[in-house]
């Protein structure tokens, strides 16, 4: 069973994503919250697979309660996915720095809502839509330009990487599942997915989406260009 918190200072949106949950088999909503504070208290309380945050709630915002989610070491398990009005928003860039998983747009699809909720759930990050590859782009496109070099070159982020778990890192870093990198590598799922675990393990990540962002941040994979 996988168990659910709502966080959304919308009564009316929390219902409406709590009858459509409950209507799933293998997924339960045990507990609701109307700010940010709430969602970390219940997080600690509940220990739930998945929390659905909003970001504008009152008091403590969605983004803070993320922080505070992620930087707790008893609550690793906990996978928060953002849920939003604009794709364009800049808080959500934030919220996946911050350490969020993922992030749905509340005119989600209802099948769509479910799968997501099932793959967060199952240890990946919402990667796969095309919006969420245009957010991730959008924000590393939007950073800061890089200080000066200095007379020491970078130290490569993938040096313990084997070439194999480089190239499944480009392809994460390009928004494929496990099944389009075993699909691309002619190897099965299950090889797919040990090699990205492995991948996350050397690299001190801890979900799909900061795997990404390092990958571009790296320039391992080119923003915008989906070549690598």
């Amino acid at each position: 069973m996988i168990r659910v918190v709502l966080a959304d200072d919308q009564s009316l949106v929390r219902a409406g994503f709590r009858m459509l949950l409950r209507s799933a088999d293998g997924i339960e909503v045990v507990g609701e919250a109307e700010h940010g504070g709430e969602a970390v208290a219940l997080a600690r309380e509940l220990r739930p697979d998945v929390v659905l945050m909003d970001l504008r709630m009152p008091e403590i915002d969605g983004l803070t309660a993320i922080r505070r989610i992620a930087a707790d070491p008893a609550l690793a398990a906990v996978r928060v996915v953002v849920l939003t009005t604009y794709t364009e928003d800049e808080d959500v860039y934030r919220a996946l720095r911050a350490g969020a998983a993922g992030f749905l747009v509340k005119d989600i699809e209802p099948a769509d809502l479910l799968h997501a909720v099932r793959v967060v759930a199952a240890g990946e990050s919402l990667l796969a839509p095309a919006v969420t590859r245009a957010v991730i782009e959008g924000f590393l496109t939007r950073r800061p330009a890089p200080s000066a070099p200095s007379a020491r070159p970078p130290a490569d982020p993938f040096g313990a990487l084997t070439e194999r778990e480089r190239e499944v890192v480009r392809l994460v870093g390009r928004g494929l599942s496990n099944g389009e990198i075993a699909g691309e590598l002619s190897v099965s799922p299950l090889t797919a997915k040990t090699h990205v675990s492995r991948a996350m393990g050397k690299l001190g990540v801890r979900d799909r989406v900061r795997l990404v962002v390092l990958a571009y941040e790296s320039g391992l994979v080119i923003p915008g260009s989906g070549r690598s």
